[in-house]
């Protein structure tokens, strides 16, 4: 049976910024998904790990992630990265995680970055819907950042659930990894209608 729903937020809760990247990338003619590969080289310590786990200050994170991306053949600032984070929130979802929290836990385990409103004038998080999970932990204040498995066992404690009585959505097959191997039963977010369809099916009531 279960007992709690974790979500990932940007790529789940709301769009991913994986299509503002391609937005950017097409705009500037760069390869398609060159950012992509930025991030995923080197992933455990590169810019972006390090800026995720608040080691970096922005400016840091700008010289390093240009330092990165020039040296895979296109100089990219990072600051250009802060105003592509935040996504247009998914209705469908949110209404899913209203139904689940008022039946169930939920938490939210988010690899984020310290961005003021200048550097990212579209909020990334919404207020009313943070609200809605009864944990949340952002990697920018932990220090700790997906896929490292001790952030997803910090969840579980939080909730005081089992991982087995846990489903665990996330839109990275990277993030997902650690939670199955924990024992959580997981969903990978491609098609939100799609995921949604194996969420209900896993938790065993209408979610829209």
């Amino acid at each position: 049976m279960i007992e709690a729903v974790i979500w990932d937020f940007g790529g789940v809760i709301s769009s991913s910024p994986f299509e503002a990247f391609n937005r950017y990338e097409a705009e500037r003619g760069l390869p398609k998904d060159f950012l992509r590969g930025v991030n995923a080289a080197n992933h455990l310590d590169n810019a972006w790990a390090k800026v995720e786990r608040n080691e970096i200050d922005n400016d840091t994170f700008d010289r390093l992630f240009a330092e990165e991306s020039r040296a895979l053949g296109h100089e990219v600032p990072g600051r250009d990265m802060f105003e592509l984070l935040g996504g247009d929130i998914r209705p469908e979802m949110v209404e899913a995680l209203r139904r689940i929290a008022a039946r169930m836990k939920t938490g939210c385990i988010t690899n984020n970055l310290v961005v003021s409103a200048t550097d990212n004038p579209k909020s990334v998080y919404k207020a009313d819907v943070m609200a809605l999970f009864h944990e949340v932990i952002e990697s920018a204040k932990l220090g700790m950042r997906k896929p490292d498995p001790r952030i997803y066992t910090m969840m579980t404690d939080r909730l005081g659930v089992d991982p087995a009585r846990c489903v665990y959505l996330d839109d990275l097959g990277v993030n997902l990894k650690p939670a199955r191997e924990l024992g959580m039963t997981t969903i990978k977010v491609i098609d939100p209608a799609v995921a949604l369809t194996e969420l209900e099916r896993a938790v065993g009531f209408p979610l829209g």
